[in-house]
């Protein structure tokens, strides 16, 4: 190819110069003349064969420098690589997240006091794609100890395993939230209304309820439907008054002499619409050691409707409890109820570019620990209204106001509550 291009440039000057030879003279140049043109070509020769030299040297130059930059590339490469692996055997902050909740109550009425109620730790981690660590620390009533009311409670503490590629079907095993009701799973203090949490997921769902066992859980497909089985630790309720919260064992050398199940089917396959069913039965609510078991069944309803601003919360929950003991007390059948409409509007006044939430809320409770009683009263009727403002989605300011009849004499009141939430 260079001789080729040579050629041609010896040849393109041959013709640039014989114009100068007038052709219409007809007359051939002399020897000199000749001498002459051979000479001016030479040099123009030997100008090309330089260029062309100079041109090869410097093709040469780049391709050294291609193959030295293409080795500094994998050389790099291969550090990064020999990298990489430490980072990812070492580098599980990556794969861990932390998170939590608190909540801090005044309340007024015959009780009067200001409570820091909860502060919450959750410490999550993803081992890999398909197992994982969830957990929730909790502090309640901040002093513990010496007679102090606080706790420190490992609420929650699961392994978690994709039974499927598409993540549709899950199992776990650890301490676990149980899935009943609405708040028991999801309590975060911005996610419900009312500075405390309603009366019927209190006494008659003990929220939070958390025991150790397995579970599985999963998706059905796109129809919107959702279930959970579970084996679990059981309640220890005293057969002395059979009250369901003072049961809870909090998976503390908790006996385990016989286990409980629970099980929820639940849909959601319209937009801002939830229902749910579930229930438990627990093989002995005493879990004494004697020839005689308690078995215990709790049934559950619920519903969460939200349609444009406007929401609606109801659920139903009874426990009968198959004892004598029960029976003669009229604690063999204990039940809640509650209904709760309520409306949030966005307003001009927030941190969120401007905007903040309000919403207000009424909720009607119903609550009997002694429904198979006829001389014990165990009812409570309590009605609440209030407001909850969120000056961002993650923050909240409530106030409400309760009006109780409760069970028994003595136990009416009119309670002024304030609180102040946030979640992470």
């Amino acid at each position: 190819m260079k001789k080729t291009l040579l050629l041609s440039a010896c040849a393109f000057s041959l013709l640039a110069y014989t114009p100068h030879v007038s052709a219409a003279e007809g007359d051939l140049p002399s020897r000199e003349e000749m001498w002459k043109i051979i000479q001016i070509q030479q040099e123009q020769i030997s100008a090309l064969q330089n260029q062309s030299k100079q041109q090869d040297e410097k093709i040469v130059q780049t391709e050294t420098k291609v193959e030295e930059t293409v080795k500094v590339v994998e050389a790099t490469q291969e550090t990064v690589a020999s990298i990489e692996p430490a980072q990812s055997s070492n580098g599980w902050w990556d794969k861990t997240s932390i998170g939590g909740y608190g909540e801090l109550h005044y309340n007024g009425g015959n009780v009067d006091e200001v409570d820091f109620h909860r502060f919450v730790l959750n410490v999550n981690h993803n081992f890999n794609d398909d197992v994982r660590l969830m957990s929730e620390l909790e502090i309640e009533h901040t002093l513990i100890g010496d007679d102090n009311p606080g706790d420190v409670v490992l609420e929650q503490a699961l392994l978690e395993v994709d039974l499927t590629a598409d993540n549709a079907h899950k199992a776990q095993a650890g301490i676990m939230l149980l899935p009943i009701g609405l708040l028991n799973e999801v309590h975060e203090p911005t996610t419900f209304f009312g500075v405390e949490r309603n009366i019927t997921e209190v006494a008659i769902i003990p929220s939070t309820f958390s025991e150790a066992g397995v579970q599985v859980l999963g998706n059905l497909g796109d129809s919107g439907v959702s279930y959970n089985a579970a084996a679990h630790s059981s309640l220890s309720v005293d057969p002395a008054d059979f009250r369901i919260r003072s049961g809870r064992n909090k998976v503390a050398e908790a006996e385990a002499t016989d286990p409980a199940f629970t099980g929820r089917v639940r849909w959601s396959g319209y937009p801002g619409v939830t229902l749910g069913v579930s229930g438990q039965y627990q093989t002995d609510i005493t879990q004494e050691n004697d020839d005689e078991q308690v078995g215990a069944t709790l049934v559950e309803a619920h519903a969460d409707i939200r349609k444009g601003g406007f929401g609606l919360r109801a659920l139903y929950a009874q426990w009968d409890i198959d004892s004598n003991a029960a029976d003669a007390l009229g604690a063999d059948e204990q039940y809640g109820w509650y209904v709760e409409p309520s409306y949030r509007q966005e307003v001009p006044f927030g941190f969120d570019d401007g905007y903040g939430e309000l919403g207000i809320f009424a909720r009607y409770n119903e609550v009997d620990t002694n429904n198979g009683s006829n001389i014990i009263d165990g009812k409570t009727e309590q009605i609440d209204v209030g407001l909850n403002y969120w000056p961002i989605p993650n923050t909240v300011l409530k106030a409400d106001y309760n009006f109780i009849n409760g069970a028994g004499q003595g136990n009416d009141d009119s309670r002024l509550n304030l609180g102040v939430g946030y979640q992470f």
